[in-house]
């Protein structure tokens, strides 16, 4: 379905000549409501038939165009379907056209008329002919064909559409109605600096092209419309916020970092200084911060939360820390406990696990102020969750969470300081987009003393290799993980596979060795005890549905096992991944698998090819697309006209700075050539918020 971008003066498109009641309701399904909108119905493609071939040359299995005088034409009715037959003639031999079950066909075809035919020609009983061709009778006195004989149109369609009525009708829009729909709004400054056409021309092109130079020529223009609308409107928005909403600003001393950086048993890393002070130069502003850190798992992302989280608190502010899982959540709460251990800062958590009366004492501290620090998943975002003063707020993996269950905590006077984490890097292509709105620092290098993870494809029938590898660390005292793939639809299925296999590797393979078992339906205690043991080395083996997939750290991990790999996603596999090569040993990965699928297979051997995580994400992007980027459609992607953010990446940047250059000199339209495109981006996105807005 297209973005309908309604002209707010075009003619509901059933009023154009072609078109009527029942194919206006077809066009509603696919969101074209008015004349304006279907000038922006591109097709998908485009066929040459431009170049006309000799009947005698043809070669059986080819699609060609061919140009002649009808010699005979007959309506032969048989037992259940009757055929229409033509027979075309050039200067070079002549060729059988027929089509089936039309009769009604008939009265168009005139002997001795001139004909264009397109269409693929086939061999049937020793003898060329063409299936059902599309066909254009020529009027002397009017050349200018529409279905063949020129470089055709292909669009979308849906029932109730058909090519040559929908084409009629699209000539009739580009003959006659573009100049009372279409209206140049893009500078002309603009304009030369790409050398792109007028947009009347463009979209004329873009349906009938004169040649296929042109048709680029227009593509390009509609291309560079598509981002530079898109970036102005979410720029504008951005500066719209940071005027209207306020945040209390952070006093943050010049030699608070070096003491911070003393009080850790490890040095930050140079990725870490430059997300610090990328964040430390917003934070201290009154204007609301809204930054992206991403950096791989283990990456050191919480430690950087954590130094704003002291600072925060030394400002008499008030911190939550918002996260997707319980596990992760008392990860993160140990984690940070550890890092702040030496300041006077409260943590506290906050999950659904947590006891009634526990609960009511860290509400009423909140409240109070007494508390510096809350973690917590979707339990902090109740309404009893009252803050004293909330001034900075860190979202890990933010597409967790609605757009509305963020809203909850940021939406407030002060408005906090937001931070969001992601251990899924994003490509550089989606950070304009789906992030546009945020600024974004990175955090690219691991900490020193992670090596490389070596990475092999394994089928099913070859695991016998791998149980030996497995006896073989374990013999030296390393530890490892398997895991299993937890899929919604048939989860009962998936849990009952990593059960069985729990148990027959515990009477088999694996019955010399201590094992375990974790899982999403185990209670809260079971499963911390199981991880325990496995973190302090009573368990050799932890088999685990994807529960694990983030929060745990185990330095003497050094075998990752995932079973079914294939159908897990190519970041996912790349985080769970993750859990291992956290020590001073090597440490190895297998993906245990027997893809039925080409896409499934690549994403195998991308895992082999690299440990780099941006990479990963580039190549994910490549195979799913921008919608599907993080494992759900996402409902803000947007839906460009022709633009795409990975094939147009160059254009999307040089758009970016366009869209920045035309506010700093012009920030309230107010020049006249500039009236046009505020009226323009009014037309297309109203007065809502761009798609991703994540305020």
């Amino acid at each position: 379905m297209i973005q309908s971008r309604t002209h707010a003066v075009s003619k509901p498109v059933r009023y154009l000549k072609g078109i009527g009641p029942k194919r206006s309701e077809a066009l509603e399904r696919l969101g074209i409501r008015t004349i304006y909108d279907l000038c922006f119905f591109f097709p998908r493609h485009y066929q040459d038939r431009s170049n006309f071939a000799k009947i005698g040359e043809i070669q059986p299995g080819t699609f060609v165009t061919l140009r002649g005088k009808i010699s005979a034409v007959t309506w032969r009715p048989l037992k259940r379907i009757g055929v229409l037959e033509l027979w075309l003639e050039d200067s070079s031999g002549s060729i059988l056209a027929v089509w089936f079950n039309q009769p009604f066909l008939r009265k168009n075809f005139i002997e001795g008329a001139e004909l264009i035919l397109s269409g693929k020609a086939e061999v049937y009983k020793n003898r060329l002919q063409l299936i059902s061709p599309d066909y254009e009778i020529i009027d002397e006195r009017d050349e200018d064909t529409v279905h063949t004989g020129r470089i055709t149109p292909i669009y979308p369609l849906s029932e109730g559409l058909f090519q040559r009525s929908l084409r009629l009708a699209m000539k009739e829009l580009a003959d006659h109605h573009l100049t009372e729909e279409i209206h140049e709004y893009l500078p002309v400054e603009i304009q030369k600096l790409h050398s792109l056409p007028g947009l009347e021309d463009a979209v004329r092109e873009l349906h009938f092209p004169s040649n296929f130079d042109s048709l680029k020529k227009a593509q390009e223009r509609i291309i560079f419309d598509d981002f530079f609308l898109f970036e102005l409107q979410l720029l504008k928005k951005m500066k719209q916020i940071k005027e209207k909403y306020k945040s209390t600003p952070l006093q943050i001393a010049s030699n608070d970092l070096i003491e911070f950086e003393k009080s850790l048993p490890f040095e930050l890393t140079d990725g870490q200084k430059k997300s610090i002070q990328e964040i430390q130069s917003e934070i201290t502003d009154s204007a609301p911060m809204n930054r992206l850190l991403q950096g791989e798992v283990g990456s050191g992302k919480t430690v950087v939360a954590a130094y704003f989280f002291l600072e925060a608190s030394k400002n008499k502010i008030q911190s939550a820390f918002l996260i997707p899982t319980e596990v992760l959540a008392e990860q993160h709460e140990i984690t940070l406990k550890k890092i702040l251990e030496k300041y006077p800062v409260r943590i506290e958590l906050l999950t659904a696990s947590i006891p009634d009366e526990k609960r009511r004492t860290i509400l009423r501290d909140l409240e109070a102020g007494k508390i510096d620090v809350l973690i917590g998943t979707h339990a902090i975002l109740q309404e009893s969750v009252e803050f004293a003063q909330l001034g900075f707020l860190v979202i890990d993996e933010q597409h967790k969470f609605g757009v509305r269950q963020r809203a909850q905590l940021i939406v407030r006077n002060p408005r906090p300081h937001v931070l969001v984490m992601s251990a899924t890097p994003i490509p550089r292509t989606l950070g304009l987009t789906l992030y546009g709105d945020l600024s974004i620092s990175t955090i690219r290098e691991l900490p020193k003393n992670r090596k490389p993870i070596t990475t092999k494809w394994v089928l099913e029938k070859q695991k016998t290799a791998v149980y030996k590898v497995v006896k073989s660390r374990v013999a030296n005292g390393e530890q490892v993980y398997m895991m299993f793939p937890i899929i919604d639809e048939t989860e009962k299925l998936d849990l009952q596979a990593a059960t069985q296999e729990f148990e027959r590797l515990r009477r088999g393979e694996f019955k010399d060795l201590q094992i375990g078992l974790v899982h999403g339906r185990m209670s809260k205690e079971e499963r911390n005890r199981t991880m325990d043991n496995f973190k302090n080395g009573k368990l050799s083996i932890l088999i685990s549905t994807s529960v694990i997939e983030v929060g745990v750290d185990n330095p003497n991990a050094t075998v990752m096992i995932i079973q079914h790999a294939d159908r897990f996603g190519l970041s996912q596999l790349h985080q769970i991944r993750g859990r291992i090569g956290r020590g001073d040993k090597d440490s190895v990965c297998f993906l245990i698998a027997d893809p039925t699928t080409e896409e499934a297979k690549v994403r195998l051997k991308v895992l082999m090819k690299t440990n780099d995580g941006f990479e990963i994400a580039e190549e994910d992007l490549k195979l799913r697309g921008p919608g599907e980027f993080f494992g759900v459609r996402q409902s803000g992607a947007p839906m460009f006209r022709l633009a795409d953010i990975i094939r147009d990446y160059p254009v999307l940047e040089a758009a970016r700075q366009d869209a920045k250059e035309l506010l700093n000199q012009d920030p309230d339209f107010q020049l006249p050539p500039n009236r046009l495109l505020i009226q323009e981006l009014e037309k297309q996105y109203g007065n809502n918020p761009v798609p991703h807005e994540n305020h």
